[in-house]
């Protein structure tokens, strides 16, 4: 018995150490990808580091229409989120002195880093019309028509910011333009290394 154990077990190690050593397969190589013509090059653009100014998720957009506010902020609503509407005059909304992480807000847009606007009135707990949301951003415009007016959403399970974008510009704005002329160099797309809004 205890010969065939023995005898046994060295078969199973052989086994083993056979399939380890086998060599694998060789699988075919992936396809090579191409990216297309030399011409794709002109859609390609190089974003102007310096002046670019932007804010939250929708600025590289002309202003929106209040159907569009109503969408996005019905969007906040299906999920679940509390909108607040917060405004800031144009010298302290941007924030260009980077706090104390050092993170430029040039390429993080939306991100709070000592980087706070004033709330117009209280979060909107209970909203379930858009156009209760709408009310008061056209409420906070009258009131301040020189000020930027951003809508955000509130997750308060999670007590989080999940979504901010802007919903009034001041009527002095200089800083908006068109993501075709926020690029440097010169491109077949426009450009021609603009500023990108100043």
């Amino acid at each position: 018995r205890r010969k065939s154990r023995r005898t046994h077990s060295r078969t199973n190690t052989s086994t083993t150490m056979a399939a380890l050593s086998a060599v694998a397969p060789v699988l075919n190589k992936a396809p090579v990808v191409s990216t297309g013509k030399a011409a794709n090059t002109n859609s390609m653009m190089v974003w102007q580091p310096h002046g670019n100014k932007f804010f939250e998720t929708f600025s590289l957009l002309p202003p929106l229409s209040d159907q569009e506010i109503a969408r996005q902020v019905q969007y906040l609503l299906n999920n679940g989120w509390t909108p607040c509407i917060e405004f800031e005059s144009a010298e302290k909304a941007y924030c260009d002195s980077h706090g104390w992480t050092g993170i430029d807000y040039n390429v993080n847009a939306g991100y709070y880093d000592n980087r706070y606007w004033v709330m117009w009135k209280l979060p909107m707990y209970g909203c379930t019309n858009p156009e209760e949301v709408l009310q008061e951003v056209r409420a906070c415009t009258r009131a301040f028509p020189e000020c930027f007016i951003r809508v955000a959403g509130f997750d308060n399970i999670k007590q989080v910011q999940c979504s901010s974008f802007l919903a009034h510009r001041p009527t002095n704005d200089r800083t908006f333009a068109a993501v075709n002329a926020r690029q440097a160099g010169d491109s077949p797309m426009g450009g021609g290394g603009g500023g990108g809004g100043w």
